[in-house]
């Protein structure tokens, strides 16, 4: 029996195994809540044995995305995302690249009021940080849960690259927490990534 004919296709979210039996590898995540290790991207499971002489004994499972998928973010991956809700404590982006590659599948990031920026994080208001429908650069943090990873806008060269204003026109950065709109010369706040970086 070759090694492909006994590889089982799984999907986001889908149970693995336990935490006690194997560990969590690539396209995989570890849930503390349930002890359990649930698939993190759509492809092959495969189980890979400890090394002999490791501590500890336990394989390692792997999930193994199929050619036709395009890149899968990992944490401290650079993501390009879209904000598409603004909440008070939160905003939800679709991540759409991961460094260069575009996404194929719909992988979805929260940006967490402590995440937005490194100071003043007190202070931070999403309203003034993003807007739905801005394109931002984000760093993976990590998995999150089985439903949306965690990115941060915290650097400096993080946060907004391209808004459009209310009028409809492309905003151009003024300063880190401001952009204007050409066509009206409205400024309005956002938690902008410093270009060139």
């Amino acid at each position: 029996m070759k090694e492909d004919e006994k590889k089982e296709l799984v999907t986001p979210g889908e149970v693995l195994g336990t935490a006690s039996e194997l560990k969590a590898g690539k396209g995989a995540y570890f849930s503390a809540n349930d002890k359990t290790i649930y698939a993190s991207l759509t492809g092959f499971r495969s189980i890979i044995p400890a090394p002999i002489d490791a501590t500890d004994q336990r394989p390692t499972v792997e999930v193994t995305g199929h050619k036709a998928h395009g890149a899968v973010p990992e944490p401290g991956s650079v993501v390009i995302a879209r904000i598409t809700k603004v909440m008070a404590r939160m905003a939800s982006a679709d991540i759409m690249c991961v460094g260069p590659k575009s996404v194929r599948e719909k992988f979805t990031g929260i940006i967490r009021q402590q995440d937005v920026r490194a100071t003043e994080i007190d202070k931070v208001e999403m309203h003034a940080s993003f807007h739905p429908g801005d394109i931002v650069r984000a760093l993976v943090l990590s998995l999150g849960d089985a439903r949306a990873y965690y990115l941060s806008t915290a650097k400096n060269e993080l946060g907004v690259v391209s808004a459009e204003s209310s009028a409809g026109g492309e905003m151009v950065p003024i300063s880190w927490t401001e952009m204007q709109c050409p066509l009206t010369g409205q400024i309005e706040q956002r938690k902008v990534a410093k270009v060139g970086a």
